[in-house]
This record gives C-alpha cells, structure tokens and sequence, in this order.
C-alpha cells in the first residue's frame, strides 16, 4: 500500500466528515490513511485488523503470524473504522452495536484509538 500523505489524509477525512454519501475514493483514502497511522502507532504482525474492502493491516509486537487466518483478528465496516479510530465512538459502543468482529486473546486494540490524524 503507497503511503499517504498528512494532506491527503486529513483531506480525506474531512471530504467523509462532510458527506452523507462519501465518495468512493475518498473513504479508501480515508480508510488507508488511518490504518497507516496505526500501524505506525503500533508495529508489529501479531493482530490484523481489516477495514474490508479498503485495507488491512498488521500490528502489535509480538509473535509474528505466516500461514493461514490470524489468530487475532479485529475486522469493522469502514464507517465505524473512521469512528473508532478518530474518537468519535468508542469501541465499547460499537461492539456492543456488533460493527466490530474481534476474535483472539490479542484483538482488543481499544487502548491504540483513537488516533491523531
């Protein structure tokens, strides 16, 4: 995945904030640009986290995962990724609501959001 610049980014972000219907591209880069921030946050291969169909990627030190489904995986819908991951719901809220698939003793990334974009 190309890197996204802060511009980029943060201009994603405010082109989703401020549309009922974002444009496609603009939630990707969106999307994309804040699983960069975390995965910059918290390196690592031990927890994937997938925004589908936009992007995934892998986090938090630790045993480092080859073959096969991951054994922590956090897996959301890109409304709520954008909503975790700059603060405006909590993690809490949204896996009590069910946007949020988490399995594994590892995949309770709450503590890393939200993200300073």
């Amino acid at each position: 995945m190309p890197r996204i610049t802060t511009d980029a980014g943060r201009a994603a972000l405010a082109a989703v904030a401020a549309a009922e219907s974002p444009a496609r591209p603009d939630l990707a880069t969106a999307v994309r640009y804040l699983l960069q921030l975390l995965a910059e946050k918290a390196p690592g291969h031990t927890v994937e986290v997938r925004v589908p169909p936009f992007g995934a990627v892998q986090i938090i030190e630790g045993p480092r995962h080859t073959r096969g489904t991951p054994p922590n995986v956090v897996e959301t819908d890109a409304r709520t990724w954008i909503a975790l991951a700059t603060g405006s719901e909590s993690w809490s809220d949204a896996a009590a609501a069910g946007r949020i698939r988490a399995s594994g003793t590892r995949s309770d990334v709450s503590d890393l959001l939200p993200l300073r974009p």
